[in-house]
């Protein structure tokens, strides 16, 4: 059985978001501080933690970095909060969705189905990935470029692990928002996707201004370049 660790303070929420989770067959526990989800999420048998902003001991987003330090399990946030600001500060910290109030409860509990599904495909994937002086290695959620480790944050990560899955193979902006989010969300759009590119570049390439790594092909989208010491084919 899947185990969910839902941490929010509603009680109102507490108790439909329960009732609708373990009607699909999922085990959850409740969190309703920071303190206590600390307690609870540290022993790493959850496999997915749905996780409020505001709680009355601190912020969701801090939570979800002190997580990002040891575990990469998926994390949706929930929240009223709804300015594209903090949306993307949430992805880009380490959420890997992000679901304001209010909201239908069938679409909750597609998404939350969605990342789980996603979270067993990953852990049936290959352990380490290995090209043009990058590596993987996923069950340390590691990355290294000529064995110096980098920093990535979990967008980055499975970004570019979406794009080293596929070598040579052109993946448009809406194929990438659709196998790393699950969603088609106005606050991610052809400009975020860009901009979380970009940022990615500057850590594996060397030239970022002229990547060899992941290059643009005009009009079409991006593609993992097979060949060590390619160039850029055009802008979008």
């Amino acid at each position: 059985m899947k185990q969910i660790l839902l941490v929010e303070d509603d009680l109102s929420l507490i108790g439909g978001l329960s009732f609708a989770v373990k009607k699909e067959g999922y085990g959850v526990d409740v969190a309703r501080t920071s303190h206590e989800a600390d307690i609870l999420w540290s022993d790493g048998k959850y496999d997915l933690i749905i996780l409020d902003v505001s709680l009355p001991d601190g912020s969701g987003f801090d939570l979800c970095k002190k997580m990002r330090l040891t575990s990469r399990v998926p994390i949706v946030f929930l929240t009223a909060a709804d300015e594209e600001t903090d949306i993307v500060m949430g992805l880009d910290i380490g959420g890997d969705d992000y679901i304001t109030k209010p909201f239908k409860l069938a679409v909750f509990l597609s998404r939350v189905n969605a990342l789980l599904r996603r979270s067993s495909n990953f852990s049936q994937e290959k352990p380490e990935l290995s090209s043009n002086d990058i590596k993987v290695e996923r069950v340390k959620g590691e990355v290294y470029k000529r064995d110096k480790q980098l920093d990535l944050t979990a967008s980055e990560y499975r970004l570019l692990c979406l794009f080293m899955e596929n070598p040579g193979i052109v993946l448009s902006p809406e194929q990438i928002l659709n196998r790393l989010w699950d969603c088609n969300e106005n606050y991610i759009d052809n400009n975020t996707i860009t901009s979380y590119i970009r940022r990615l570049r500057i850590k594996i390439e060397d030239d970022p201004g002229n990547p060899g790594r992941i290059v643009t092909v005009r009009r079409m989208g991006y593609k993992w370049n097979t060949d060590e010491g390619g160039v850029e084919e055009g802008e979008m």
